[in-house]
């Protein structure tokens, strides 16, 4: 597969408090089939992670998000946390920076509470997705069709729920990335 990624890139769009294996896992298998990411931040500044239970490392950004445009990528990845996704769904610029990737049909893989941000930027309704449980209603409310499952792939769309799901998660995301655009895709 790594031949069919080489060449391509992702955006990692992140802010303080993402969960930190849901940045570094994902990104390291992505980087190992030859993709390039780039961590964009609402201000082009280094973010800290979450670490399960108390703050972990500081992730250096590559690109503040005023600079990044979603036509410079082939996917979007949203990881978790609990006060990555609060502060990015209240964020407009974040929101049309996501849309953007639905509307141009490029794969978007959320985990955890990263469906939070989905949910504000408008483009859940009638989808088929998953989250942590206590997303869960927030998704139904904005008229998603939510499952507890590991990992669910509706159109391009990847989610899955918590850090135990990230290999199944890392894979879908692969595979989704490697078919390009899909045209169920929408926002």
């Amino acid at each position: 597969m790594s031949q069919v990624l080489n060449g391509k890139r992702v955006a990692i769009l992140a802010a303080d408090g993402f969960e930190e294996s849901e940045l570094s896992s994902p990104r390291a298998a992505l980087q190992g089939q030859g993709v390039e990411t780039h961590v964009i931040t609402p201000d082009g500044k280094g973010i800290k992670a979450w670490a399960e239970t108390d703050w972990g490392d500081t992730y250096e950004a590559d690109k503040a998000l005023s600079s990044a445009n979603a036509s410079d990528y082939h996917a979007l990845l949203l990881p978790g946390g609990l006060f990555n996704p609060d502060s990015l769904r209240t964020n407009d610029d974040a929101l049309a920076f996501v849309k953007a990737f639905f509307q141009a049909g490029k794969p978007v893989a959320a985990i955890c509470h990263a469906p939070w941000v989905l949910i504000n930027a408008e483009v859940v309704n009638g989808r088929r997705m998953t989250s942590v449980p206590s997303v869960a209603q927030d998704l139904r409310n904005a008229g998603a069709k939510w499952v507890d499952e590991a990992v669910v792939v509706d159109n391009g769309l990847v989610t899955s729920r918590t850090p135990k799901d990230l290999d199944a998660f890392n894979a879908k995301l692969l595979e989704e990335l490697s078919e390009g655009r899909h045209e169920g895709q929408h926002a």
